[in-house]
């Protein structure tokens, strides 16, 4: 009740503050905005600026009985349409962020035109420089660099995704303060970026208990057409507390697994409105969109229903965020295809001996298709699912995507994706006939697992480097090992884990006789550095008849090693 409370005064004081900005000193159902021409709301860069409108009619069902936008026209003459959304009563919000400073004007659009408090209402925003040090309002959006290979702010700055799968954490059983505790660890660790749903859970039918939240269930109903305001008043806590976190949610929209098909139970127009409504709430923070998780290839190709809402969803997005479909395999590339996404996340495996062996094959072939995308693994083997795929799985993995030319990886952790806490695992699968417990782990058990560390550790050290400029060499290294880098500049050398008693380092080919290269080995568990010297050029640089020379070199010690070769200056 305390927390419910809180939401609420927050938003009641948010809402008088606006309407202080509109001039207007109004109350929800009796007020008007006469005076927002003349008013100026100010906002900070890449921060979110909200404006409420408060209707002067009263609708029996407004979410579904009229639609509200406002067109932004920005400083340079640039115009959006961005849509706003049913706030409960009769208000309706506008949540607005630019990179842009100045002076923003809108005017909004009614589809009740008749409606004067909300149809042709006008305002100003003021956007001046940000002043703070998140990184996320510092850079700005995230956007597909204009190679196409990473992801980049909207300054420019490259965006390294280290993602952490998050499915079922707006649920009630992740309590506000368990959020907040895992908030601050996984950015301790280096995560930047958080999946997770808002809308229909994986591994659960429509409308199960366990779906709420402190405000309760999104929808009344089945269909979506009667929609609960305040479970999404909870949900703007958490999404709003990752980003002040410096932490992206890649919000995924909705499931479509056999066993929990969204699709099915909601069909095209009301995941169309949930869509919507997602857009209109959080488009204005620095996001990431998932359509849905665990769909079929084509959709990423625009096939089926699924390809009709993504249509959509990147038909009404004013931010144009980056896309992508929560599928097994990549996007089929051929000439014509209808791709809905703007970024590749494939699938790794839940079989800790397939992830780490036969699935790379998934993403190296997504990465040589053309359109160029980033692509990612979203999700595989979490670590202790099923009591497998610990520590050194999760290193292994990271390495292997990260060496073989992924814009980023998605770890999970067994008692995290599923909010598990002591008595109630939160997930139950009826995929597997029957409705069956995966673990029992909770989410804090599952929060100190060692590998989130690990690729932390991973993610800091190539952060050290022009990381973005990595290609995958495989021809730099023998058979089960893993190389990327700049030619002449850097490389990263990833040898796994063998057998007991094997100091054997791992077999480096092809270098540039004529370079001077630094190397140490990187302990991938710890984050040591194991300085080796220098290895002196044998050839001079403008010896034409030099061939290229290979080393080996022992590793500290029998385990899994991070080489790495800089260029002496």
């Amino acid at each position: 009740m305390l927390a419910k409370g809180i939401i609420e005064m927050k938003r009641i004081i948010v809402f008088l503050m606006v309407m202080i900005f509109a001039g207007g000193g109004c109350f929800e159902g009796t007020g008007s905005l006469e005076l927002a021409a003349e008013a100026v709301q100010k906002v900070e860069a890449n921060r979110v600026a909200e404006v409420v409108l408060v209707s002067g009619k009263t609708y029996k069902n407004p979410f579904v009985e009229i639609e509200l936008n406002a067109v932004v026209t920005q400083p340079d003459g640039n115009k959006l349409r961005v849509p706003m959304f049913w706030a409960g009563g009769n208000r309706w919000c506008l949540r607005y962020a630019s990179t842009t400073v100045g002076v923003h004007t809108f005017r909004t659009e009614c589809s009740d035109n008749t409606n004067a408090k909300l149809h042709g209402v006008e305002g100003k925003i003021k956007v001046s420089a940000y002043k703070g040090k998140n990184s996320l309002y510092r850079h700005g959006q995230l956007k597909v660099s204009e190679n196409g290979r990473h992801f980049e702010h909207a300054d420019g700055i490259p965006f390294l995704w280290l993602g952490d799968t998050w499915w079922k954490n707006l649920c009630k059983r992740m309590t506000w303060e368990g959020f907040q505790e895992l908030a601050a660890d996984r950015k301790k660790k280096g995560f930047s970026v958080i999946q997770i749903v808002c809308g229909p859970y994986p591994d659960e039918g429509p409308f199960e208990p366990r779906w709420e939240n402190e405000g309760g269930m999104p929808y009344k109903t089945r269909d979506f057409t009667v929609l609960n305001p305040e479970y999404f008043n909870y949900a703007d806590r958490r999404l709003e507390h990752l980003v002040d976190s410096e932490m992206v949610p890649a919000i995924v929209g909705a499931w479509g697994r056999a066993d929990c098909d969204a699709m099915k139970n909601v069909g095209v127009d009301g995941l169309k409105r949930h869509w919507r409504y997602l857009i209109a709430r959080y488009g204005a923070y620095p996001v990431f969109w998932i359509l849905a998780g665990e769909l079929q290839n084509s959709s990423k190709w625009g096939v089926g229903p699924w390809g009709e809402v993504g249509r959509y969803v990147r038909s009404i997005d004013p931010y144009h965020h980056p896309i992508t479909t929560h599928t097994g395999g990549g996007r089929r590339g051929n000439p014509g295809d209808d791709l809905i996404i703007s970024y590749d996340m494939v699938g790794g495996n839940h079989n800790q001996d397939i992830a780490i062996g036969s699935a790379l094959e998934v993403l190296t072939t997504a990465y040589s298709k053309a359109p160029i995308m980033p692509v990612l693994v979203g999700e595989t083997v979490y670590e202790g699912h099923m009591q497998q795929g610990f520590q050194y799985v999760q290193r292994h993995i990271f390495w292997m995507y990260m060496l073989s030319g992924a814009a980023g990886h998605t770890y999970g952790a067994a008692g995290i994706w599923h909010a598990s806490v002591e008595g109630d695992p939160g997930v139950a699968s009826g995929a597997f006939g029957g409705r069956k417990v995966y673990d029992w782990t909770t989410w804090r058990e599952g929060m100190n697992y060692p590998g989130a560390t690990q690729v932390g550790l991973g993610k800091k050290l190539l952060e050290e480097y022009p990381w973005w400029r990595f290609e995958p060499h495989p021809e730099w290294v023998e058979k089960n090992c893993f190389a990327a880098g700049i030619a002449g500049e850097v490389r990263f050398i990833y040898l796994p884990r063998r057998n007991i008693y094997n100091w054997s380092g791992p077999a480096v080919k092809n270098l540039d006789p004529s370079v001077d290269w630094h190397v140490y080995y990187f302990d991938p568990a710890t984050g040591r550095k194991f300085d080796q010297g220098t290895i002196k050029a044998g050839t001079k640089a403008d010896d034409k008849t030099a061939k290229t020379v290979g080393f080996k070199k022992n590793v500290p010690s029998p385990q899994d090693w991070v080489m790495v070769m800089e260029r002496e200056k």
